[in-house]
């Protein structure tokens, strides 16, 4: 039985939060938007923001890090599909709902639903080449 490379999980994780807001700098033009947002809403500020934002990046990659053999598959789309779920299920239906900007921030712009997706599937991108298991083909 394999165990998670938390070392490969971690920096996963941080490197994909960290490209997740340099795709929402090039998209916004606003750099670390979520920490504000979190940090706001808590009432706890920046800082807490950022480390919040960067601690659940960590955690989403090291979950994925868990479940990666169990999902559907080749490697590379694996990640792929467990950010788009993770974005409809949390981002969409939760989070955004919670803030206020409605069920996949539709209320606060038509183009929400698309700038969140392309962030994540941008997140996934070091989940990919850094979340290492073994895994088996399920024949259809």
């Amino acid at each position: 039985m394999k165990t998670i490379n938390w070392k490969n999980a971690i920096l996963a994780g941080f490197l994909g939060t960290l490209i997740f807001d340099l795709v929402g700098l090039m998209i916004t033009g606003n750099w670390w938007d979520i920490p504000g947002i979190l940090g706001a809403k808590t009432g706890l500020g920046l800082a807490y923001g950022v480390v919040g934002h960067y601690s659940n990046g960590i955690l989403l990659a090291i979950l994925f890090a868990g479940i990666a053999p169990s999902l559907w598959g080749p490697k590379w789309f694996r990640p792929l599909l467990f950010v788009v779920g993770e974005t409809i299920a949390l981002v969409w239906l939760f989070m955004l709902p919670l803030l206020g900007a409605g069920v996949a921030g539709l209320d606060m712009s038509p183009m929400m639903p698309v700038i969140t997706l392309v962030r994540h599937l941008a997140y996934a991108l070091p989940l990919i080449y850094l979340i290492q298991y073994d895994y088996k083909t399920v024949a259809p």
